[in-house]
């Protein structure tokens, strides 16, 4: 499993979908789409209309990976900081029943406020 509380891990940066999808596109399920893609430097989180699945490259070669899924539907609470003058990373955090506090930072352009009504439409109905 991820170690989502090493802030190190995921410095993400939006991809394009395409890109999420090929790297997923064998977990999904029926009527599953990828939503939005960002990617670290080996890392990928994809978000979808059903769940987030965080990818952990491993090893030197990285034909090792680790897929992480989390459920909207195990979502208790989340938290948004968005970026500032100086500070320019934006942070999502999220806590899963079951698993605790994942913490996701966004570098670049990402718009975190569009991150974080996409994810209330599925908490919060």
């Amino acid at each position: 499993m991820i170690d989502f509380q090493n802030g190190s891990v995921f410095k993400l940066k939006p991809i394009a979908n395409s890109a999420g999808a090929e790297l997923v596109g064998a977990l999904l399920i029926r009527d599953e789409q990828v939503v939005m893609s960002f990617q670290a430097i080996r890392d990928t989180v994809v978000f979808t209309n059903k769940r987030i699945i965080a990818v952990n490259v491993q090893g030197l070669t990285g034909k090792k990976k680790d897929f992480t899924s989390l459920p909207y539907a195990k979502i208790q609470a989340f938290s948004v900081e968005t970026a500032g003058t100086f500070d320019l990373d934006s942070e999502l955090e999220l806590w899963f029943s079951g698993l605790g506090k994942v913490k996701l930072e966004f570098i670049g352009n990402v718009d975190i406020k569009t991150i974080c009504q996409f994810i209330g439409e599925f908490v919060l109905k």
